[in-house]
This record gives structure tokens, sequence and C-alpha cells, in this order.
């Protein structure tokens, strides 16, 4: 099969098609090429974790920022935490937009933003001007989230729309790890890693925005797109307990990764006492690496068991964290990581698999905007706080107090999925 399929009018389609139609709910204008199906899911794939790789980037950098610009420490900490901000209001904003006006239109708007973004980082002479980027980062992200989310179940070909539920779950996190590891060695090794890495990124999301221009679109448009906007998130009755259920799940997940990304750089230079752009990235690497990859493998596990094992994994990684700092043993802390990552990834995409199926899919795209809300509330808000602790608590008693609050949300997260899945064995 071709990579581009040529769309024919209607009254052709009984007669010289050569290649099976794209798999999506709305028929290609005619003379329109699109991306043959599984083409248009890889790429919107792709598109999916660049996005969070850029999000990832930008870590490891900070310390060098900080040098260069000297400026307080806690500033870093609103650095990262304006771009989830910034995506919590773009999802309360535009969450649903997709399911308005089509998959497609917002994300090549997203990505072109996205690309603006970058191009911003490019340039920016000052710690302002990074968090402008951040933050234009941010309303990208959060607008293309829930678009992508919902595309990357409706463009799976029918050999793999499980594989939808689990990249949904599993390209943020694995976006996020390469982002840091590859800016933690081009701080290493490269000579000018800003111009090098975001212009790298503004290259790639202009080849992602190219590929989208040729995706099918899979939702049709219906009335109300600008009341779509007034800020609101709506969960589908029959998604409610399940996502209740998820909340606490989610937050967890989010806090661990919020404290790798935002924190491990300072950490690993402040606690450890190592200064290596390499290891900021490497160890800002091993928590959202370790959750992609046990998105991916536990695709194949019920959503429910999925979300009991990652909220085991959460709990035993941040037991496994605060151990690691509270001892000064960096291998500790980089295990609890890996722990904890495998945790994310298996909860995370638990939850999207779990709560999918109750949305019909004109909803799709609302019900993951109410997801990454909640994700994004765990991902920012509290490293938002953890900033402001630094300075009178120092670093060390702020990570100790992360890794307690991480603690107490999984359980109750733990203790939430337990409760349904002994509803679930009752009710048999």
């Amino acid at each position: 099969m071709s990579i581009v399929e040529k769309a024919q009018p209607a009254a052709e389609k009984n007669g010289a098609d050569a290649h099976p139609r794209p798999r999506a709910s709305v028929a290609p204008r005619p003379g329109r090429r699109v991306l043959a199906p599984t083409a248009a899911f890889t790429a919107a794939a792709a598109g999916f974790a660049a996005l969070y790789l850029a999000a990832g980037a930008p870590s490891p950098l900070f310390l060098v920022l900080e040098r260069q610009w000297d400026f307080p420490a806690w500033v870093l900490t609103v650095a990262f935490a304006i771009y989830a901000i910034a995506l919590l209001a773009a999802l309360l904003v535009g969450g649903a937009l997709s399911d308005h006006i089509g998959r497609r239109p917002v994300i090549i708007g997203s990505l072109v933003v996205e690309t603006v973004a970058m191009l911003i980082f490019v340039f920016a002479p000052d710690i302002g001007w990074v968090i402008v980027a951040r933050a234009v980062q941010g309303l990208a992200t959060g607008v293309a989230t829930s678009a992508f989310t919902a595309a990357l179940v409706e463009l799976a070909p029918a050999h793999l729309k499980r594989l939808g539920g689990v990249i949904g779950g599993a390209a943020p996190a694995g976006g996020l790890a390469l982002g840091a590891l590859l800016t933690g060695f081009a701080v290493q090794f490269a000579p000018m890693p800003t111009l090098l890495v975001f212009g790298i990124l503004a290259a790639v999301m202009v080849a992602s925005t190219v590929l989208m221009v040729f995706a099918p679109e899979t939702v049709p448009g219906r009335p109300g797109a600008l009341r779509s906007l007034v800020p609101r998130i709506a969960i589908p009755r029959a998604a409610r307990p399940e996502f209740a259920a998820g909340v606490p799940v989610v937050l967890a997940a989010w806090m661990l990764a919020g404290l790798f990304i935002a924190l491990a750089p300072l950490i690993v230079r402040d606690v450890f006492g190592i200064d290596s752009g390499a290891i900021d990235g490497a160890t800002a690497f091993v928590e959202p690496a370790a959750a992609a990859v046990a998105a991916i493998l536990l695709g194949s596990v019920a959503a429910r068991r999925a979300s009991l094992i990652g909220s085991a994994g959460v709990l035993v990684g941040a037991v496994m964290i605060v151990a690691g700092v509270a001892a000064g043993w960096l291998p500790l802390f980089v295990v609890g990581g890996i722990v904890g990552g495998v945790g994310f990834g298996a909860s995370f995409s638990g939850m999207l698999r779990a709560v999918g199926p109750f949305a019909a899919a004109e909803q799709r795209a609302e019900l993951f905007a109410g997801v990454f809300l909640v994700a994004y509330l765990g991902f920012g808000v509290p490293s938002i706080i953890a900033g402001q602790l630094i300075g009178p608590l120092g670093l060390l008693a702020t990570v100790l107090l992360y890794g307690l609050a991480i603690l107490l949300v999984a359980l109750v997260g733990l203790a939430a999925q337990t409760r349904l899945a002994r509803a679930a064995r009752a009710a048999r």
C-alpha cells in the first residue's frame, strides 16, 4: 500500500479506487491526497511525542541558563510551572474544540504555535523570554493534547486499535524522557546547546505540521465551536465512576513526573553534589522513560489491573525516592524513579483505556481534556509550591515533603482502584 492515497469522488468509489480508503469517519474532499491509515496513525503518534519531547527539553538547560543569567533558583520552578499553567488554561478553553471543528485544524494550528515557541527559545535574550516561550509552548500543547489523544484512537487501523490508547498514554512520557536526555547530552557536549536543541525541534515541528496536513479527518464538524471555548470540562455520566477513581491515580503519577522533570537537575547538583549536564539529562530521563516502556508493555493488560499495578508502583517509587534523597544515595533515587515511572505508565495508560470507551466520538476530546487537566494539575501545581518552599525550607526538606505528598495521594488512588475492582468482582 502506498503511504499517500488520493481521495476519489464518491461516485467513483465503486470503480477505480486502487487502494483501500483511509479509515476515517469523514470522507476527504475530492482530489485531496491523504496519508494511508497506518502512515496517518504513525504521523499522529510521532507528532504527539514531539510535543512532549519539546516539553522535556528545557529541563537540563535551566541550570545552564541560571549560571549564564544569574537568577535565583526558585525562578527555575516558575519557568517550569508556567508551562503547566498555560497548558491547563488551554485545556479548559480549547480542550473540546476539535470535537466541533475537527482534529486536523486544531493539531495543525497547535504545531504552528509550537514552532513559534521553539524559535522564541532560540532567540531568547534572558529568562523572561524563556518564560514567555514556555507559556506559548504550554498553550500549544494544551490545545493539541486532547485532539491528538482522540485522533490516535480514531486513526488507528483495526489491527492497531488497542495501540491507539496505549500510545496516548506512552507518547507524553516518552517525549518528556527523550527531550530531557538529548538536551542533557547537548549541554554536556555541544558548544551551543540552546541553538542546537531548539533549532532541531523547530524543524521537527515543521515536519510534523506538513505530515498532519495530509492526515485524514476523523470527526465531522458540528455547531457550537465558539460555545465550546467557554472554560468547562464535561465528563459523560457513564464515565464518571471510572474517572473519579482514576483522579488520585493520575495525580500521584504526574506529581512524580513533575518532581523528576522540574527538580531532578537541582537535586543532582545540590543534594548529590554532581554538576553534569549529561547526568542531569539521564536522571530526568529515567522516570518518564520507564513510564513509556511500561505503558507499551502493559498495553495488553486489562485497564483495571494496569491501574492497580500503576498505583502500587507510584507508591513504592515515592518511598524509594524519599529514602534516596534522605540518605544522599543517588542509585536509590534513580531506582525509585524507575519503579515510579513504571507505575506512571501503567496507571495513566490504564486510566485512558478505562474511560475512553464511555465517550462517543463527538465527546472524546472533551473527556481526554478532563484527564489531562487532572494530570497537569498534578504536574504543575506541586512544582509551583515546591519552588516557593525551596527558599525558606531548603531543597532537601522541600523534596522530602513533595515525596510524602505523592505517597499520600498514591495511597488514596490505590484504595479507590481496589474498591472498584472488588465491586466488579462482586457484580459477576
